[in-house]
């Protein structure tokens, strides 16, 4: 019998696994430079939890989300999204009593979503996300941008645009939804089931239908600038002060609503121009959720944060053309010659490779022009010679495979050897 993988997952197979790996170190480095944290949570929680932190009228919670039973008859939810989670183990752990405020967090794991799957959109997919909890600043929302458009920036990408909206305080939201309901409700009945639902628990969700978004009432509904109170219009000023110091460009965008029923003030985008990236230019997005903690269960508390898809920022490379700059070579590679030689090189290469040295041998009983040809393929720096005559000399051949200079060394130091020699070539 032959197994195939599930519809909407994939195997990271070695040679591409390493581009992730490349990926994730530096979003944990960037993370530690603006001093976030890493956070952990479970890949399943109450499927409550979801309901109450995503919302209810979002695609997510209503046609997405994995939920099964338990042995004990308790709903359970892979997690679609990692910002309800995050903010979860935030109350539950109290870490809103630290005395570092805000609280810095950053995530990377798989989340899952049962939809259509198409390129750059999986069931299981990876998400690197942060969130910032405790700060009301508007530089901090420019901060978490920073962030993100920073990451991006560093990997090499160059054909980007954010863009920008508010989605104001509750005060301006509950205006601008009475706005919303007056223009659609006339004509709701040409719009379809999803947004005649959601006409009256959260009409602002209708701008961001995909069905209907060509629909002529799309296109004059009316825009959430217009209804921002003062205090929304002075906030969504500074973050733009904050940005335009930081130099980091955007474009104003009142449609912008993002896909979550927990947003206000700020909402951003990133999305790629690259030429042939997809119809879904969409890379990564967040925005501000005042009000989620203490949905919760937890103290008022503000937060904002984003998300993005590794899966679309591994596409926007390659739409780019950008190859990341992997480690694809080992440090050495113990040619054997012998029986002896060959019982001798398992404590060799244990040897070097406690020392820190990328190792490899033989494990198929090649000759020794086959243990080359393995070398080769591996881009060994280096090839450790070892046969029966150098154990009786308790000595090794080291040669260097690009310059092809060959040198006998001392089995005992022959870790020193290639430490120091690898350090020349990093220019240490």
């Amino acid at each position: 019998m032959s197994f195939q993988i599930p519809r909407g997952t994939q195997d990271i197979v070695p040679g591409t696994s390493e581009l992730w790996q490349y990926i994730e170190s530096k979003a944990r480095d960037i993370c530690r430079r603006y001093n976030y944290h890493e956070l952990r949570t479970p890949i399943f929680e109450h499927t409550e939890l979801f309901q109450r932190g995503v919302g209810d009228t979002t695609d997510i919670v209503q046609k997405e989300m994995y939920t099964f039973q338990d042995r004990g008859d308790r709903s359970l939810t892979l997690r679609p999204e990692g910002t309800a989670s995050a903010v979860r183990a935030y109350v539950n752990n109290k870490m809103y009593g630290l005395p570092e405020q805000p609280v810095k967090l950053y995530y990377i794991g798989p989340m899952f979503r049962y939809e259509r799957p198409q390129s750059g959109r999986m069931r299981q997919f990876v998400q690197f996300g942060i969130e910032a909890l405790g700060s009301n600043d508007p530089s901090i929302d420019a901060e978490v941008i920073a962030l993100a458009m920073g990451l991006y920036q560093e990997l090499g990408l160059n054909k980007l645009k954010l863009y920008l909206n508010s989605l104001g305080d509750k005060e301006s939201r509950e205006a601008h939804r009475k706005a919303l309901v007056q223009h659609f409700e006339p004509r709701i009945g040409e719009f379809c089931s999803d947004c005649q639902n959601r006409l009256e628990k959260n009409p602002l969700r209708i701008l961001d239908c995909k069905k209907d978004r060509d629909h002529e009432l799309m296109g004059t509904a009316p825009s959430i600038v217009d209804y921002l109170n003062e205090g929304s219009a002075h906030y969504f000023s500074k973050v733009k002060e904050a940005l335009d110091h930081m130099d980091i460009e955007y474009v104003l965008d009142d449609r912008l609503v993002r896909g979550l029923d927990y947003y206000n003030h700020t909402a951003f985008e990133i999305m790629s121009d690259a030429e042939g990236f997809g119809a879904i230019t969409t890379l990564s997005g967040g925005g501000r959720y005042n009000g989620l903690v203490e949905e919760m269960g937890g103290p008022s508390t503000p937060g904002i944060g984003f998300a993005m898809s590794i899966e679309r920022l591994l596409m926007a490379l390659e739409a780019e053309g950008i190859e990341l700059p992997v480690e694809k070579s080992i440090d050495c590679y113990v040619v054997t010659m012998g029986d002896e030689a060959q019982a001798a090189s398992n404590g060799l290469v244990q040897k070097l490779r406690r020392a820190g040295i990328s190792t490899e041998r033989d494990y198929l009983d090649k000759k020794m022009k086959g243990q080359f040809k393995a070398a080769n393929r591996l881009q060994s720096k280096y090839v450790a010679i070892l046969g029966d005559e150098e154990i009786e000399r308790n000595e090794i051949n080291v040669k260097n495979m690009i310059t092809g200079e060959q040198e006998a060394v001392s089995l005992a130091e022959v870790s020193s050897y290639l430490i120091d020699k690898l350090k020349e070539e990093d220019g240490e």
